[in-house]
């Protein structure tokens, strides 16, 4: 199975990539400055930070390469209890939590506007295949433009969002680009904080990206199966 996994930033990257049994068989750079890394049947991108970063990152390997799964994989942030630090969160839904419009009635996402969709369903086999093999959370994971940083805002997605157990700034971006190119996605995330007041002393960056480095070392047989 040749697979994609795309992270924000080198880091994850890394994490991945050290998780992975194959040797890198090289890098190359894309259109836009991407560095693309293989490590056999393995492809690993960092697109950059946000959705429309993801989107477009992604876009431009789909283009130019044949993948049969794109992985959106990282640190974010975890709904208490559902999630703790240090937890794995394999995405059941892949939500645009702040794609919308706000009312005097309340928020409506963009599908309800009409103007396209706030989630994708990665395929659901596969997807809890992998959570039991990490022994991961399998619940719905947000994207978001702003990372929550208030008590208010964590209980606002909450209640819109009552099953999500994590949150994230790419994993829709990665998503519309790989149903725009007929490829399934699935989205992984390593907890490194809390969703709710920003404490930077809580974070646990360095144990997240540990995490997602194991993740993908379990990880590596499902990878190297036949699509």
């Amino acid at each position: 199975m040749r697979v994609l996994v795309v992270t924000a930033v080198a880091a994850e990257a890394d994490s991945v990539a050290a998780g992975l049994t194959a040797p890198v068989l090289g890098t190359r750079r894309l259109p836009g400055g991407y560095a693309l890394s293989r490590y056999g049947t393995v492809d690993v991108l960092a697109a950059g930070v946000g959705p429309a970063a993801a989107a477009a990152g992604t876009a431009t390997a789909l283009a130019l390469g044949t993948y049969d799964l794109v992985v959106s994989a990282g640190i974010g942030g975890g709904f208490q209890p559902h999630a703790p630090i240090g937890a794995l969160v394999v995405a059941d839904a892949i939500v645009a939590a702040d794609l919308g419009a706000e009312t005097p009635e309340g928020y409506l996402p963009v599908d309800e506007l009409g103007f396209g969709r706030s989630v994708h369903r990665p395929p659901a086999a596969l997807s809890k295949r992998m959570a039991q093999t990490l022994d991961a959370v399998y619940a719905p994971v947000l994207t978001v433009s702003t990372v929550t940083g208030t008590a208010a805002r964590a209980a606002e997605l909450k209640n819109r969002h009552p099953h999500a157990a994590a949150e994230a700034m790419e994993g829709f971006g990665v998503a519309e680009a790989a149903a725009a190119h007929v490829v399934p996605v699935l989205e992984i995330r390593a907890v490194s904080n809390a969703v709710g007041p920003r404490d930077r002393a809580g974070w646990r960056i360095g144990q997240a990206l540990d995490s997602l480095g194991y993740a993908f070392q379990l990880l590596n047989p499902l990878l190297e199966e036949s699509p």
